[in-house]
């Protein structure tokens, strides 16, 4: 199981990049939609990946708890699925409803997306506040499949915080990481290495 860290492509205070994306029915879902009130929490993930599964369930508690407060989850697959067909969209439809995810679950075909934002890893994760800039990027939390350290989600939860209560943005930012995005051949963006 190789572990590929964030990238940190957009720097804080960026424009969230638009999207248009569909879910696993076929429904568009813009970012303007999915976007929340005070805040949203973009993550690139899949279904597959054993950093994603780890935190799944986390990860949808805290975006229903976040929702409650003004600040909405968006999650993206940009992995390929012609060569990942477990990643496929009738599969991200099964396994968003296992983990009970209440957020839209987007398909990125084009990849487009994720390079927008420099994704990097799955999972990655960004916050936006109310205006759509960028206030945090990096890991949810210290836990990762096989270290023994509980999913607590306190690295994100201490940015989600900081924004509701109008602080500045947390530091240190620490890198997510996890199973690098899994990009069509002669697709992955200069900056993966």
């Amino acid at each position: 199981m190789a572990e590929v860290p964030s990238t940190f492509q957009l720097s804080l205070g960026s424009a969230a990049p638009d999207f248009t994306l569909p879910d696993p029915a076929g429904n568009e879902v813009s970012l303007q939609q999915a976007r929340g009130d005070r805040g949203t929490v973009v993550i690139f993930a899949c279904n597959h990946c054993p950093f994603v599964v780890h935190l799944a369930e986390a990860i949808g508690e805290a975006a229903d708890e976040w929702r409650d407060q003004g600040v909405r989850t968006v999650v993206i697959s940009s992995n390929d699925v012609d060569n990942y067909p477990q990643d496929s969209p009738e599969k991200m439809a099964r396994f968003a409803s296992a983990n009970s995810w209440s957020m839209p679950y987007l398909y990125d075909e084009s990849q487009q997306v994720a390079k927008a934002y420099g994704a990097a890893c799955t999972p990655d994760f960004f916050l936006f506040d109310a205006d759509l800039k960028l206030v945090y990027a990096g890991q949810f939390d210290d836990s990762r499949p096989g270290n023994d350290k509980p999913v607590t989600g306190a690295s994100l939860r201490a940015a989600v915080n900081a924004l509701l209560q109008g602080g500045d943005p947390v530091q240190p930012q620490l890198p997510s990481s996890g199973c690098n995005i899994k990009w069509k051949p002669g697709n992955a963006p200069a900056y993966f290495g």
